[in-house]
């Protein structure tokens, strides 16, 4: 049973993707997956076939954190770390249909504050 969140979700999705196409070919894609447990973010490479370039979760964390709002800041720091030892600085934030708000928002403003710029 398809559930109205689900389908506004991927409504939301394929239009931010959409325009993410548009805007330039040459950047990266920072895309966020959200469960209710855990938060995923990548570094994906429109370019190149979708080839993922860095990737972090909150599994990787080695501090036990309790409020998910700072695991997933913690996950924007790490992954920022990754890329920047890529040689990634820019990329383009694909929030995958979420609302920019709470965890998405955190994870957001660890990257930027490790200095990724997006």
């Amino acid at each position: 049973m398809v559930t109205k969140y689900k389908t506004n979700l991927k409504r939301r999705k394929t239009r931010t993707r959409a325009k993410i196409k548009r805007t330039n070919l040459e950047t990266l894609r920072l895309s966020v997956f959200r469960s209710n447990k855990h938060i995923y973010a990548q570094v994906i490479d429109i370019k190149n076939k979708g080839k993922i370039l860095a990737s972090a979760s909150d599994k990787e964390l080695k501090e036990e954190i309790v409020v998910k709002s700072k695991k997933a800041e913690k996950v924007g720091e790490i992954l920022a770390e990754k890329c920047l030892k890529n040689k990634i600085k820019q990329v383009v934030f694909d929030r995958s249909g979420y609302s920019f708000h709470g965890r998405v928002k955190a994870l957001a403003q660890g990257a930027r504050n490790k200095g990724l710029r997006f």
